[in-house]
């Protein structure tokens, strides 16, 4: 009646020009989303449901462990992720400390214990005192790494924990240190 006739109107192509960085599609309906999103809270074979959520947690279980080996950060469990956690780790590991030979020492003085003698009270001294020193070098050593760390890694590093990290690192093995050490003993790091 009054305007355009429908005749006039030019054909509506569906092609649109393809543009670079934009979406270049339709929005999607809200209930539709909703409701591809719609799961039961509770699965109705509890069975399955189980044994999927096992499977998922020993793949990821798997995965950690693998990251323990090689080194890989993105799957390293929180404690030992991290750029800074890994220089203190580079840092233990490049190093001889009296902490790494304190369990086989007290594995040692155990069994000299068996053939108890006037000697033995000197032994167990000497473990005490080796634990001291021990102890002693680890705090030495977090005093020296830390204005290093906050050297490299800026002021605004996180650092709690890392200190009691680093020297937990210290009393185990070399061995038996995990994540794997990455550098030789000497390295510089």
């Amino acid at each position: 009646m009054f305007g355009r006739k429908k005749d006039d109107q030019p054909a509506v192509t569906d092609e649109r020009p393809h543009r670079e960085g934009a979406k270049n599609r339709p929005t999607p309906k809200r209930r539709d989303q909703e409701a591809a999103r719609k799961r039961p809270l509770v699965q109705n074979d509890r069975k399955a449901a189980k044994a999927a959520d096992r499977a998922a947690r020993r793949a990821e279980g798997q995965k950690v462990r693998q990251a323990m080996v090689t080194g890989d950060d993105r799957h390293l469990p929180p404690r030992d992720k991290g750029p800074v956690r890994r220089y203190a780790r580079d840092v233990v590991d490049a190093r001889w400390s009296l902490g790494e030979l304190l369990l086989p020492l007290m594995l040692a003085v155990l069994v000299l214990s068996l053939f108890a003698g006037t000697w033995a009270t000197f032994v167990f001294l000497a473990v005490y005192v080796l634990i001291i020193v021990a102890i002693l070098d680890a705090w030495l050593l977090w005093r020296r790494t830390k204005p290093k760390i906050r050297e490299r890694f800026g002021e605004d590093a996180e650092l709690r924990g890392v200190g009691m990290y680093q020297a937990m690192r210290a009393f185990q093995m070399r061995r038996t240190r995990l994540p794997k050490p990455k550098v030789e003993r000497g390295a510089k790091v």
